[in-house]
């Protein structure tokens, strides 16, 4: 997928969000567009964490709305710790698919939901697993209507029971 010569690349809009977004959860909406933008364009991470922090996190909506103000932090850490660990994560990714919905078949916002998801399932034991799922499922309710959150549900949970089994006991 590429854009016409002179457009600039252009992240999808997920649907409005419900009021009272937190930060966190701001920057995990967020965090999905970027890791996206960066499988599409094939711009590294610290270009596109910096055009994002300058100009779309705070993104108004078509009301004159802005989503809550995002964790820059927080984004940045997930943008940057996805997209270095992207082999390895696609790794822990793809035994937890079906043979005819390899990694590569899923949908490019799908796949950067299940990858930021993994990342947090591996370097940020802070959160737990449940609320990992949990947003993430909210990510994918803002972009998918479809059967995408229940299968992106099934495939978290296999791999938070697999990567976090302490908390499942």
């Amino acid at each position: 997928m590429t854009n016409p010569p002179n457009v600039p690349f252009k992240a999808p809009t997920p649907r409005k969000p419900k009021p009272g977004v937190k930060a966190r959860s701001a920057a995990r909406l967020a965090a999905v567009q970027a890791l996206y933008q960066i499988e599409v364009t094939g711009r590294p991470a610290t270009g596109v964490i910096k055009e994002f922090v300058a100009h779309r996190l705070g993104v108004e909506f078509d009301e004159g709305e802005k989503l809550h103000d995002a964790d820059q932090a927080f984004f940045g850490d997930l943008v940057r710790g996805a997209s270095e660990r992207r082999e390895d994560i696609d790794g822990l990714i793809a035994p937890a698919l079906t043979a005819d919905w390899p990694l590569d078949r899923l949908d490019s916002i799908l796949r950067a939901t299940l990858r930021m998801a993994v990342y947090e399932f591996l370097a940020r034991v802070d959160v737990p697993a449940r609320v990992v799922i949990n947003e993430y499922l909210d990510v994918a309710h803002a972009f998918f209507a479809g059967s995408e959150p229940a299968f992106a549900n099934g495939v978290l949970n296999t791999l938070a029971r697999r990567l976090r089994p302490a908390e499942f006991t």
